[in-house]
């Protein structure tokens, strides 16, 4: 067994304001599985177009296979199918995880649940696969510190793994990666964003972004920290990072983040074009997860 110490504070913003906790900060043991068994994959929200893709990506991966397709809709429809898929998987859409869990259970296979449904549901999906072996993914954006914090505690105690992803984007971890590297070294930062159509603003990224590189020691853009002209944008945290988002039919989705210091400019930008950004991190997670032994908090552990 190899112990691996990872630690990450984790922010999350909650009714309005910014949270940072020390939930996802633990002491990781992980164990390696046997190298030829094949991962089975268990999906909630099957039917969104994140889940469908997921279908796709996790069917098309080596070393891991789809054993089961969780949601409220399509009950009864082919996975294959719904995902568009040539050719179908011969698994049905179900709406009782309990009964897929307890399949895989008794195979004695190493699994893996990947959790894309609401909020309220994720602290008793991850609990469910836990009690069946199964370790768990969840990418639900909006979910809360609070949910976070117990999962933590109960993974833990579970001695299961289980990540929890803000973004399964690796350009956006990458991107939130070198902002951080850049704010030691420039005094001013404003986020730029585009969205195609209208959602919560600013998105969970700029949210993300602003926690990363707060804290940090360093106020920006101390000229007009203070203006209330809505011109300039939302500020988001106490350190002065301010927000711009843009919601406009035909925009790709598209973060930037603008550095300034005497004479220069430094830019990093991230556009996503459509949901398939997303499984290269899926599927990377979906190989790491297995190892974990406790919940973790970030795609950026596994990179």
């Amino acid at each position: 067994m190899k112990m691996v110490s990872l630690c990450h504070p984790v922010g999350i913003r909650t009714c309005g304001k910014f949270a940072t906790r020390n939930a996802a900060k633990v002491l990781c043991s992980m164990e390696t599985p046997p190298s030829q068994s094949t991962i089975k994959v268990v999906i909630i929200g099957a039917t969104k177009e994140i889940g469908r893709t997921a279908i796709v990506a996790v069917s098309k991966a080596r070393g891991m296979e789809l054993a089961g397709a969780i949601d409220a809709q399509g009950i009864g429809e082919d996975a294959g199918q719904i995902s568009g898929m040539e050719e179908p998987l011969e698994i049905p859409v179900l709406n009782d995880l309990t009964m897929v869990l307890g399949s895989i259970a008794q195979s004695r296979a190493t699994g893996v649940v990947v959790d894309f449904s609401e909020p309220s549901t994720v602290y008793d999906n991850v609990k469910q696969a836990a009690a069946f072996g199964l370790s768990s993914i969840v990418y639900v954006p909006k979910i809360e510190l609070d949910t976070v914090t117990e999962l933590s505690a109960f993974c833990e105690k579970a001695s299961m793994g289980c990540l929890v992803a803000p973004t399964l984007s690796i350009g956006s971890v990458l991107l939130q990666q070198a902002a951080i590297q850049a704010s030691f070294h420039y005094s001013n930062v404003e986020i730029v964003e585009s969205r195609p159509n209208p959602s919560d603003l600013p998105s969970q990224d700029a949210i993300q972004i602003a926690n990363n590189i707060s804290d940090l020691g360093q106020i920006y853009n101390k000229e007009d920290m203070d203006t209330s002209n809505p011109a300039r944008g939302q500020v988001l945290g106490e350190d002065g990072v301010r927000v711009h988002s843009m919601v406009l039919p035909g925009l790709v989705s598209s973060t930037s983040i603008n550095f300034s210091g005497p004479g220069e400019i430094y830019t990093l930008r991230h556009d996503v074009t459509n949901v398939q950004c997303l499984m290269p991190g899926l599927i990377l997670a979906i190989r790491k997860v297995v190892r974990l032994k406790n919940l973790i908090y970030g795609l950026e552990k596994f990179l």
